[in-house]
């Protein structure tokens, strides 16, 4: 694929599927809200699992579907670099997706299938893009998200954010001020490391309240 189709398949099912992931958490909030009020099978609680399962459906087809289209043609079809990154990235991401409401039986399989597809993406990372390349520190954004939400280690959630923030921003060039230099590529980088540096005070003070905070550095 050129990489403006690249952009387009990748915003089309990003699209899709954030807004069955939106609908899915909205119907799972009031299923557990109905439940809790009437622990008893009701009708109106019957409709809206009906609507969970209906939504797990779909969200499922979608996300296996460009899995498999990522297997099958683009990550071969790859150069190594960039766009290989990029691909093996979209890999854990759906299968990210599909972890986070899938039951117990399949969840560890998803967890483990995005867990190695984004180590798989950031070992090629490393050693082929820049720290503050925008493709890698989207890398490390969605890795960090992972161990945050689904591995449940806001500990490596938190290395993780601090390791590529702390690597980007030592090769940014700066002016005779000391200001960043902003071109159209670091202007993309800048508004990651914002996400990465919101994510990390997030989740520091979140092990802070529950008392296992430990300096990262």
């Amino acid at each position: 694929l050129t990489l403006d189709e690249r952009n387009l398949l990748s915003v089309a099912y990003k699209n899709l599927t954030n807004n069955l992931r939106n609908s899915w958490r909205i119907v799972d909030t009031l299923e557990k809200m109905q439940s809790a009020r009437s622990p008893q099978m009701t009708r109106q609680l019957s409709l809206i699992r009906q609507q969970r399962e209906k939504i797990e459906g779909e969200l499922a087809d979608v996300c296996k579907d460009i899995v498999d289209l990522l297997d099958k043609k683009l990550i071969n079809g790859a150069k190594a670099g960039e766009a290989r990154v990029f691909y093996i990235k979209m890999k854990g991401d759906y299968y990210r997706y599909l972890a986070e409401f899938a039951h117990k039986r399949d969840r560890k399989d998803y967890a483990e299938k995005s867990l190695n597809a984004y180590k798989m993406a950031y070992m090629h990372a490393l050693s082929a893009l820049d720290p503050a390349h925008p493709t890698r520190l989207g890398l490390a954004l969605n890795f960090s998200v992972f161990y945050h939400d689904v591995h449940q280690s806001p500990d490596r959630a938190c290395h993780l954010a601090k390791s590529a923030l702390d690597d980007a921003v030592s090769t940014f060039k700066q002016d005779e001020s000391g200001a960043c230099i902003v071109t159209s590529t670091t202007r993309d980088s800048l508004m990651i490391l914002q996400l990465l540096r919101d994510d990390l005070v997030l989740w520091s003070s979140e092990m802070l309240e529950a008392g296992v905070f430990r300096p990262f550095g």
